[in-house]
């Protein structure tokens, strides 16, 4: 279908004009209604998105962050400049989803602590480095409360390690646990339980010591079908060899566990209020009230524990 228009409204004494738009064709009749045309395009083209510029820049808030800790050592080595610095970038992403909910199916997971201020985390980060026998390894927080609305349950993992006796940095893992309760919109009440340690893996050295005669299962497997009878020396080798097996199975899945209680009265579990500041998909932030420190998060793979 063809469209004319022309203009309603002119001065008296101005020649009124009738621009024609021909159907199917960019092309008007006057070169001053093309240009008036083509000021029109672009004026379309260069308009905003206001959502998509605000979701660009959080990306690169966020990739900030991560390049202001990269070089901190998890906030070990970060010197009061780079700590300003990142205190800076930390709230410029607070603000983007400060006050809004926590939406626990997001918040559940694990996640990996990128870097600290706490005090009782760097100072772990700190005995590691000056230690020639301790090493710290992956730090963790992984959360339970997908299914619930108003709490769920914390725990604090690290992985460390005693070179020569246990595997290189994930040696041992310990694990703090807590219960933690949302007492408003983005403060949670955490109320520590106890201290494990477990996952126990030993060193290759160690196995040396503990069962220098160690041999395969498939080879201690044979020795049990194809023992002569009992008393005889091949069956206190066994015997030996398969009691070396059992210490080193107990060793690996020994599991240590400590309550956590105060020692005031009453002797309640201790506890404390944490600030989740930011969350999503792939980073978390948080604050411990009471100038506990900061922490950075990055979403990590699942943990079995």
């Amino acid at each position: 279908m063809e469209l004319a228009f022309a203009a309603s409204v002119y001065p008296i004494n101005v020649k009124r004009v009738i621009y024609e738009i021909r159907p199917h064709s960019s092309k008007l009749v006057t070169n001053k209604k093309r240009s008036f045309h083509n000021k029109f395009l672009c004026s379309v083209a260069v308009a905003p998105d206001r959502n998509r510029v605000s979701e660009v820049e959080l990306e690169n808030k966020k990739h900030n962050l991560l390049l202001a800790v990269q070089d901190t050592q998890r906030g070990l080595a970060a010197t009061a400049d780079q700590r300003s610095i990142i205190e800076e970038a930390l709230v410029s992403v607070e603000g983007y989803n400060m006050g809004a909910p926590l939406d626990m199916a997001v918040l559940d997971g694990t996640w990996r602590l990128q870097y600290t201020s706490a005090p009782d985390v760097v100072v772990l980060l700190e005995a590691a480095a000056r230690l020639p026998f301790f090493q710290v390894g992956q730090i963790f927080q992984k959360f339970e409360c997908r299914d619930q609305l108003r709490g769920g349950v914390i725990r604090n993992v690290v992985r460390w390690s005693i070179p020569n006796l246990l595997e290189e940095q994930e040696g041992a893992t310990l694990v703090v646990s807590a219960k933690f309760d949302i007492v408003s919109v983005r403060n949670i009440y955490l109320q520590f339980e106890e201290i494990q340690v477990q996952d126990i893996n030993i060193s290759e050295q160690l196995q040396a010591v503990i069962a220098p005669a160690l041999l395969p299962r498939s080879f201690l497997s044979l020795q049990q079908l194809n023992s002569p009878i009992q008393g005889s020396p091949d069956v206190l080798q066994f015997s030996k060899l398969d009691q070396d097996h059992q210490i080193l199975q107990f060793l690996r899945t020994f599991r240590a566990q400590v309550p956590v209680r105060n020692p005031g009265i009453g002797r309640r579990s201790v506890g404390g209020l944490y600030y989740l500041s930011y969350l999503d998909q792939n980073m978390l932030l948080g604050r411990a009230v009471g100038g506990g420190g900061v922490f950075v998060f990055t979403k990590a793979q699942p943990l079995e524990l």
